[in-house]
């Protein structure tokens, strides 16, 4: 299953490094000025659209009708940007991701690496088996609503309410899936919003049984095949960990916000933890936030970092995969997390915002180097 992407830029150096590594990953490209694609990405589906920031202003318009015009369908932006100060502007603006002019092949390969990545873990999460059952939701203030499923993957569904709900809802589900036994309870945030009542959903905290039971149905009741699984992306090396989060360096990190897995391999253990991408520094590294909203994802954490704990000077393969786009995150269980952790690196994950890169890593390394000390 091909992709495709929509270079918007005048730089045929860019595009002449480009277009060769998108392609040796699947993904075919289109190129087009920066009017043309004010109006392409309105009337044409993209898995990603990589805009030239050149020119500030126009950049600034196609990305915000990309991400009007793909709400709730996960279209990756990639911004290219020659002032590496302006970088948490463009972020601010939406870009999902930032190369660097004049780009280069390695840093193209590094960077669409991980995009690609993404658009899969896109693609694939919005591969949707129609159904048909009646559910039960309910909104975070208590109110019940009755609904029709619709169709289901395994990441979200689409869903019939009886009154219609807005985006960034929090919900839960009940229904029960035909040729299966036991209803199934979910959690989920509205993605997009009808006024008829018609929603899409996209779910969180999901334990790895019913994931994995979502997984199966949808597979055992889907015409086709779904798009396959994204790899993992691996050169990645943990340089600090807290019990609320981490810091990574990877030449291929992923877009703040989004949702990921990590995977440490070491002798015959290996260990799994869900987390977000709090700061991500482009061709660099990221910091990441542990999910700890379930007693599964707390036990996850504890049991990493009680892995690496135990075996000091144990240099373990490190993988990362993207888990979704826009990862959930609950403001008042936020908030309370950050009541009860003492942490310094969650709390400068929590407050990158005004920093650029360089600030934030010597901030990083006056806190490493402050631990040291205190352990001596």
């Amino acid at each position: 299953m091909g992709f495709q992407a929509l270079l918007v830029s005048k730089d045929d150096q860019a595009a002449a490094t480009l277009t060769p590594v998108l392609s040796g990953f699947g993904v075919g490209v289109q190129s087009c000025s920066y009017s043309e694609a004010l109006c392409r990405v309105t009337e044409q589906k993209y898995d990603a659209v990589i805009i030239d920031f050149d020119d500030p202003h126009s950049a600034a318009l196609v990305l915000q009708n990309t991400e009007q015009a793909s709400a709730g369908n996960g279209a990756i932006t990639i911004a290219l940007l020659s002032d590496k100060t302006k970088v948490r502007n463009v972020f601010g603006a939406g870009a999902n991701f930032v190369l660097y002019k004049p780009v280069s092949a390695e840093q193209a390969q590094a960077t669409l690496r991980a995009a690609t990545a993404l658009i899969k873990r896109e693609r694939r999460g919005s591969f949707r088996v129609p159904v048909q059952i009646p559910l039960q939701l309910r909104v975070h203030n208590g109110t019940e609503i009755e609904g029709i499923l619709l169709d289901l993957s395994e990441d979200g569904m689409d869903v019939l309410a009886a009154q219609p709900t807005y985006p960034s809802a929090a919900i839960t589900a009940n229904f029960t899936l035909p040729e299966s036994s036991g209803e199934i309870e979910v959690r989920g945030e509205v993605a997009w919003a009808n006024p008829n009542g018609q929603s899409g959903v996209r779910f969180v905290d999901l334990t790895e049984s019913l994931r994995s039971n979502l997984k199966t149905w949808v597979l055992a009741h889907a015409q086709e095949l779904p798009p396959e699984e994204p790899e993992p992306v691996a050169h990645c090396k943990l340089t600090d960990l807290s019990l609320g989060g981490c810091y990574v360096e990877t030449e291929s990190p992923f877009p703040e916000r989004s949702g990921i897995v990590l995977c440490l391999k070491a002798e015959d253990m290996e260990v799994q933890a869900e987390g977000m991408v709090r700061v991500m520094h482009p061709g660099f590294g990221m910091g990441i936030e542990f999910a700890a909203r379930t007693a599964e994802q707390r036990t996850q954490v504890e049991n990493f970092i009680g892995f690496l704990t135990s075996r000091p000077g144990t240099t373990p393969e490190l993988l990362t995969m993207p888990r979704a786009l826009a990862a959930h995150a609950d403001a008042r269980s936020e908030e309370h997390r950050a009541e009860e952790l003492d942490d310094p690196l969650f709390e400068l994950l929590r407050n990158h915002e005004s920093m650029g890169q360089e600030e934030f890593l010597r901030a990083l390394r006056k806190q490493r180097s402050s631990e040291e000390v205190s352990q001596a």
